[in-house]
């Protein structure tokens, strides 16, 4: 149910922000792309799981050349490593951010960026951990870096995201303390521009 209603708002988001873009007639003001890499949890969290696969969707508006603005959906998936485990479990993460990001202004082609947001993940806990982790809906703050390169009504780019995690119920039973930790990805988009 709760991935349906965060696929539904992503869904909503998209119509309703690229209408008027669209209508600018502006080549580059409105990009989509797709996104795959890899991540992993820090801290605590990353002696748990293992590096895993990452995707997701992404909408970016840029209204001026040094200001964006950033709404996606992203997914992972990491396994677990607990020796109390017969089988190994997986974490399955779904969600959704908004970033604001910040560019030189001088630079469009090939342009550096650095971004910080609000992002909302629900964790599902896969396989033998039912009952030792539990599924849990997380709170992060991203904070991002890369590099887009922009040509004609194409766009690609190379980005890293650490994920200052608010909330990571999900793996509370792993320790007296909670476990802490982030989430780190590094991740190539591919995408157009309108």
């Amino acid at each position: 149910m709760l991935r349906r209603c965060l696929q539904g708002g992503a869904l909503m988001a998209v119509v309703l922000c690229a209408g008027p873009a669209l209508a600018q007639k502006k080549q580059g003001d409105v990009n989509v792309f797709l996104r795959g890499g890899i991540g992993d949890y820090t801290g605590d969290l990353g002696d748990l799981a293992s590096t895993g696969p990452l995707w997701g969707l992404t909408l970016n508006l840029q209204p001026t050349t040094f200001l964006g603005f950033e709404v996606g959906y992203e997914g992972s998936q990491n396994k677990v490593s607990d020796s109390r485990l017969f089988d190994t479990p997986s974490l399955v993460r779904n969600g959704g951010s908004a970033l604001v990001k910040v560019s030189p202004p001088f630079l469009t082609a090939v342009r550096p960026f650095a971004g910080v947001g609000l992002g909302l993940s629900y964790v599902d806990v896969r396989g033998a951990g039912a009952g030792l982790y539990d599924s849990d809906l997380m709170e992060e703050v991203p904070l991002a870096v890369g590099l887009e390169f922009n040509t004609g009504g194409l766009t690609a780019g190379v980005r890293g995201t650490y994920r200052i995690l608010i909330d990571q119920d999900f793996a509370d039973a792993t320790s007296t303390d909670g476990a802490g930790g982030g989430l780190m990805d590094a991740s190539l988009t591919l995408g157009a521009r309108f």
